[in-house]
């Protein structure tokens, strides 16, 4: 696992912290689980850069 700093713009930062709590989650596992979502079906290869459209 990797560990990092993430800069959010406070109102990005309620809105993520309500949503955790909705879930019954921690603020960390709601990030995780809406990157996962927001990239199920994207496959990128190792040293590979997404191309955008």
């Amino acid at each position: 696992m990797i560990r990092m700093t993430l800069r959010l713009p406070e109102d990005v930062h309620v809105r993520l912290a309500a949503q955790a709590e909705a879930d019954r989650r921690s603020l960390n596992s709601e990030i995780v689980h809406l990157l996962e979502v927001a990239l199920a079906g994207v496959e990128v290869g190792m040293g590979e850069l997404p191309r955008g459209e």
